[in-house]
Order: structure tokens, then C-alpha cells, then sequence
């Protein structure tokens, strides 16, 4: 039998016994909460944020003065102010990666790593805040970025748009969904395929229900929650003196000596601790090349411009962006960085499966540890998952329904083809998320893969804003 690779580990524990010795790798045949909690989180929590979700937009239309009409299911109504904006672009961009990959470049390549990471991916949406407010001045009536390229350029051009629109879509809905359900199995037991296929049907209810406010309306507390368990984690590994590092001094003094014992390849002398690395470069670049096209291309984005009011389309995205940056920071720099300080045995395919995170919180609290981050990845995937589908119905209502099958359909006839839509792709993106795990795709494999196809296309979303612009 093969040993399996483990970054060259060794048994030094800095006096904390965390493993096994012999261990290679850190889950094995193990998991850290019970099975019945895995499911009551992948089914039993999708319920009840249905049911919450549901309460609240129907107390939404009965006194808020929402209608019900095809423009508010894909709009919001065009009132989301800045704050809300803010919660959904934090939301919506923090996906399993940014929870799960921003920690496992921090293993890999040390400081480099959380900094290219949250860094190479803000700029992004900061500067769709100037796209943002050309899109109120020049199309404020419209419902997606590709009705812009059509008028500009076109049918030809539509049509090739919304190959690579659906296409981002469904790269980014791949890795919500292997992340989420990579790490619940890990920590519960759960069927790797039945917690992939659940993972999207929980979130196609509400929102096929509420649609694009819906999406807003639970933003709030999927970030609420996301910012709860990231500030926990950190306190524990900075902060905790009753934790296996608790100090800032510690996690230095580890990691120098790990930079010692185990020195990272293509890092200046190894270190952990220097932003000298050359694959930590390349990941950035490849981070915020590939960034561009993830936002740029993804509809999510830009229905989330369309729905603010005028007023605080680019406050929403400065500040979302800006909040946003500590996401995965905090993140990598807590569980990337506390994983290589406590020498954790962590192979090369459980890192690769995003596997750094729940490890590390599984040595600070236990099971409970466990369950508040597979709490929190949940309530990313499902903040992001449910605003992909929402961008997919819409990009099939407005951009192939409307213009080329039904040229005059009714609201009610949108609201439902956008209805069907939502449960159409949950389904199908459960079922590609089952092949994409059966011919042995990984998180990070997504994830490089999406920034190499995408970022070509961002170009011409900029200019479909500029003056000038002819048809082909």
C-alpha cells in the first residue's frame, strides 16, 4: 500500500499532542460530528431558512408595499440600498474557495498566500462599482448585462455572451458545491454524492420562491454568521491562552521553526513568513486574472448593481468589497497559518479538498468546532448558490425566452419560466457536481480551471459601457 503524500510531514507537535504519531492523514476513516448532524445540516437547515426566507418576503409584500410582479422577482424593485448591497456582494463573493482554498494557499505557501488571495480578488469588485454606475446611467431599465451587449452589438454577439455567462455560472455553482459538500463529509460522514446533489436543492426553495429579494433578505444573515465564526476562530488562534497557540508570539515562534523543519520550495530560505515566494506570485496572478472574468462575466453581479438604487450602486460595492477582504484574509491567516503552526498531518489530497480549515477547527473545539464552521461554509455556499440561480433564471427568462421564443410574455409568464429555472438548475447542477466528484475533480482543480476560461471576456463587458460601440 502507497504512503500517502504529507508535505514531508514530521512528528513535531510544539509540545501539543494533536495526532497520532505515524498519522498521515488527519481525518482518515474519522470524522469529527455524528452523521445525524451532517444531515440535519444539509436537509434539515435548508428547511428552515425556506421557511424563514418565505415568512419574510410574504411580510415583505403584505407590509412593505412589494409587489409581486416580474420585475420585483428579478429586481427587487431597483431599492436595495447601500447597506444591503454591501451584505450581498459579501454574500455572494464569499464562496466554499474563499472560506476553504484562501486557507489551503496559506498552508501551502505561507503569508504569501492570504494576502494574494483576498487581495488579488477585492480589486475586482471594486472596480465593478464604476461599471455599476454606468449601468444606472446608461441602461437603468435594464434586467441583465447581456440585453446591454444585444443592443450594442447584436444577436451574434448576445448569443456568444450567454454561452459564457451560463458557462461562469455553472463553474462557480462546481465549486460552491464541492467545497460544501467535500468538508460535511469530512466532518460527518455524510455521502459524499447525496450531500452534493442536497447542497443546491435546499437552496433552489426560497429562492425560486422570493426570488432576487429573497436573496438579499437572507444575505443579512448569511453574513452575519459567516463574520461570527471567522471572528471565533480567530480569537482562538491570536487570543486564546487556554488554546494550543492563543498568542500572536506563538504562532511566530511556531512558524518560524516550522519554516526550519519543513521550508517551503520556492520561498525565500523556506520561510512561511516571507512574501518572497514565487508560487505564491504565480497564484496571485492567476488569482486576480481569473477574478475578473468570475465577477465580470457572472451575472450575480451585475443583477445585484441593477437592483440598488442609483444612489448607492457604488457605495454598496466600495463597501462590500472592502468588508470583503477580511473574509478570506482573516481566514487563511487563522486556519492556514494555525494549521502549519501546529504541524498538523494534513496530506496533499485533503488540502486540495479544502480540508485545512475544518482540521484546524476540530483541534480548537472539538466537535463543536466542527459544526460552527460547516455551519458557516453552509451558510456561504447557500448565499452564493442561491444568487447563481437567480442570475441563471434570469438569464434565461430575459435573454432566451423573451427574445426568442415568446417575444411578448407576460410577467406572470416570466415569473414562472424563471420559477422552473431555479429547480431546473438546482437539480442539474447537483447532478454535474456528482460527475464532476466521479471522475476525480477537485476544489482547487475548479478553481484554476475557472480563472484560464473566463477572464477573456472581460474586456468587451467593458466596453459594452464605453462610447463608440457598433454592432458586429
Amino acid at each position: 500500500m502507497e504512503t500517502p503524500a504529507c508535505y514531508s510531514w514530521k512528528a513535531y507537535s510544539f509540545g501539543q499532542q494533536n495526532y497520532t504519531p505515524g498519522q498521515c492523514s488527519f481525518f482518515g476513516s474519522n470524522h469529527a460530528i455524528s452523521e445525524a448532524v451532517g444531515w440535519v445540516i444539509v436537509v434539515a437547515f435548508g428547511a428552515l431558512f425556506t421557511l424563514l426566507t418565505t415568512v419574510l418576503v410574504f411580510l415583505d409584500h403584505r407590509y412593505g408595499g412589494s409587489s409581486s410582479s416580474s420585475e420585483q422577482f428579478s429586481t427587487a424593485g431597483r431599492s436595495i440600498k447601500a447597506g444591503l448591497t454591501a451584505c450581498d456582494i459579501v454574500s455572494k463573493w464569499t464562496w466554499a474557495a474563499t472560506l476553504l482554498q484562501s486557507a489551503n494557499v496559506a498552508y501551502k505557501f505561507g503569508v504569501s498566500g492570504p494576502f494574494w488571495y483576498a487581495a488579488g480578488a477585492t480589486i475586482q469588485v471594486l472596480l465593478f462599482a464604476i461599471l455599476a454606475v454606468e449601468i444606472k446611467r446608461k441602461a437603468p431599465t435594464t434586467h441583465t448585462c447581456l440585453e446591454i451587449v444585444k443592443a450594442r452589438w447584436g444577436t451574434t454577439a448576445h448569443i456568444v455572451f450567454l454561452v459564457f455567462c451560463l458557462l461562469t455560472n455553472i463553474i462557480v455553482t462546481s465549486m460552491l458545491i464541492l467545497g460544501g459538500a467535500s468538508v460535511v463529509t469530512a466532518l460527518t460522514g455524510v455521502n459524499l454524492y447525496a450531500g452534493a446533489f442536497l447542497i443546491p436543492v435546499g437552496v433552489m426553495l426560497y429562492t425560486a420562491h422570493g426570488g432576487l429579494k429573497a436573496t438579499f433578505i437572507a444575505s443579512w444573515g448569511h453574513v452575519a454568521v459567516i463574520y461570527i465564526a471567522l471572528c471565533t476562530f480567530a480569537f482562538l488562534i491570536y487570543a486564546a491562552p487556554n488554546s494550543p497557540l492563543g498568542s500572536i508570539s506563538k504562532v511566530y515562534e511556531n512558524l518560524s521553526q516550522m519554516s526550519t523543519l519543513r521550508p517551503v520550495h520556492l520561498n525565500k530560505e523556506g520561510s512561511l513568513l516571507t512574501m518572497w515566494s514565487l508560487e505564491g506570485l504565480v497564484f496571485g496572478i492567476i488569482n486576480v486574472i481569473g477574478n475578473f472574468g468570475t465577477v465580470f462575466v457572472d451575472q450575480a453581479y451585475w443583477q445585484g448593481a441593477i437592483a440598488a438604487k442609483p444612489s448607492a450602486t457604488y457605495k454598496g460595492y466600495l463597501l462590500g468589497g472592502l468588508c470583503w477582504f477580511a473574509v478570506p484574509f482573516t481566514m487563511a491567516t487563522s486556519m492556514g497559518l494555525g494549521a502549519r503552526a501546529m504541524n498538523l498531518p494534513i496530506s496533499i489530497e485533503e488540502s486540495n479538498a479544502g480540508l485545512v480549515p475544518p482540521a484546524v477547527a476540530t483541534v480548537l473545539l472539538g466537535p463543536g468546532g466542527g459544526f460552527l464552521l460547516v455551519f458557516q461554509l453552509w451558510m456561504a455556499v447557500t448565499a452564493s448558490g442561491s444568487a447563481e440561480q437567480i442570475a441563471v433564471s434570469s438569464l434565461i427568462a430575459y435573454d432566451v425566452y423573451r427574445p426568442y421564443i415568446n417575444k411578448k410574455a407576460s410577467g406572470k409568464q416570466i415569473i414562472f419560466v424563471s420559477r422552473m429555472i431555479v429547480l431546473v438548475y438546482g437539480v442539474l447542477s447537483g447532478v454535474l457536481a456528482i460527475v464532476l466528484l466521479k471522475i476525480g475533480l477537485s476544489l482547487g482543480w475548479v478553481y484554476l480551471v475557472s480563472s484560464r476560461r473566463l477572464c477573456q471576456h472581460v474586456l468587451a463587458y467593458l466596453q459594452s459601457s464605453s462610447r463608440g460601440q457598433n454592432r458586429c
